[in-house]
């Protein structure tokens, strides 16, 4: 081969490293000679009760459909969602998964020479396409595991364009109230837009201080926020994502947004399962005394941990996570290491049905205990 292509390709995207999710259970299946029904999957904060029974059905009836495009303008999710929300249809973007929906905000407002901004132990995929657009990244130093907001508002220039801020964070599972998030958007300069990313929203506790952020739209026309049926709806296979914003930001994103990327059995599924209130009441049930159920062990086993609002805990396992990570994996059970978000020594653990987290907590009290003979 005479051309290097790899050189051809725009300098922020030869600096990428490709995103890595969690194992599949098959690849584990094959590389360690398990059975997929013995293999634990807490790696990436999938609903563990399976899919909502309402959903399920509605996606078989759309599958007699799969000979034609979808609608490209999802006219029966978009009014669903505007009722469940009480924003206006005109207000609304989706996406194949809010991860597409991250990115068409990002190519739509930002590009070569702009800064976006963002924190430290934030989700990968804001520098992923803060790079992919040529804009230049700026993260700033986490506090306490978490977003430091007045740091953030600081590194604010005239270079701006953007600002991520994830909520609850993914990995740490950290989350921000109400008022530090307005006194952060009130130091925010409107010519600068804020990327609220509310993918695991669902699951808060109910404070008095927890943010709603589709309620702070009317009051910063500067503010999206974006949201996911991937985590407490239980359609994590399906990708659909949306935005909530202003009309005229909306306006922009949709002439950016592919056309038909929902599809029609994603599109019907997520109108169904918004109906499914007892389900979206279980999973947050089910959530809250997962949570309880690991963090009681992880304290059993001597371990720190980061308090998570989200469906998901980054235990402190010591310098050497990727062995307790590949320990793990030998015994069936898959969890997600975070090295790359510069946490070297936790493991982000999803939370599973009570069985399967107790058998993550028995196959780490052996991984352990190896260690430490």
């Amino acid at each position: 081969m005479s051309i290097d292509y790899q050189s051809l390709a725009v300098e922020g995207v030869r600096s990428l490293t490709p995103y890595q999710p969690g194992k599949p259970i098959e690849e584990l299946a094959r590389e360690y000679g398990l059975e997929p029904d013995e293999i634990v999957k807490l790696a990436s904060n999938e609903n563990p009760l399976g899919p909502s029974p309402i959903a399920m059905e509605a996606a078989r009836e759309a599958l007699e459909e799969m000979c034609r495009y979808p609608d490209g303008n999802a006219f029966t999710l978009k009014q669903a969602l505007s009722g469940y929300l009480q924003v206006a249809a005109s207000q609304l973007t989706l996406g194949n998964g809010s991860n597409d929906v991250l990115e068409v905000i990002a190519r739509c407002f930002a590009g070569p020479g702009d800064e976006i901004v963002y924190a430290q132990h934030a989700f990968a995929v804001y520098p992923l396409v803060t790079l992919a657009i040529g804009a230049k990244g700026v993260e700033v130093p986490a506090k306490n595991w978490g977003h430091d907001l007045p740091a953030m508002a600081e590194a604010i220039t005239d270079q701006t364009r953007l600002v991520f801020v994830a909520n609850p964070n993914n990995p740490t599972g950290t989350v921000e109230g109400e008022k530090a998030i307005r006194s952060f958007l009130d130091r925010v300069p409107e010519r600068v837009l804020v990327v609220l990313d509310e993918a695991y929203c669902e699951y808060l506790a109910g404070t008095d201080d927890d943010v709603d952020g589709i309620g702070l739209l009317q009051d910063y026309p500067n503010l999206i926020v974006t949201r996911t049926f991937s985590k407490a709806w239980g359609l994590a296979a399906l990708r659909v994502g949306y935005a909530v914003s202003s009309p005229s930001v909306a306006d922009i994103l949709n002439r950016v947004r592919q056309p038909f990327n929902v599809d029609t059995v994603a599109q019907a599924a997520a109108t169904a399962v918004l109906t499914d209130l007892e389900y979206l009441a279980r999973s947050r049930d089910v959530n809250r005394k997962g949570l309880e159920q690991l963090t009681a062990g992880f304290a059993d086993l001597g371990l720190d941990w980061i308090p998570s609002a989200g469906n998901f805990v980054a235990v402190d396992v010591g310098d050497n996570a990727q062995d307790v990570f590949q320990g793990l994996l030998e015994q069936g059970v898959i969890v997600r290491p975070v090295a790359g978000y510069g946490m070297p020594r936790h493991l982000r653990v999803s939370v599973g049905l009570p069985d399967e987290n107790q058998r993550c907590l028995e196959a780490l009290k052996r991984v352990l205990e190896r260690r430490g003979s």
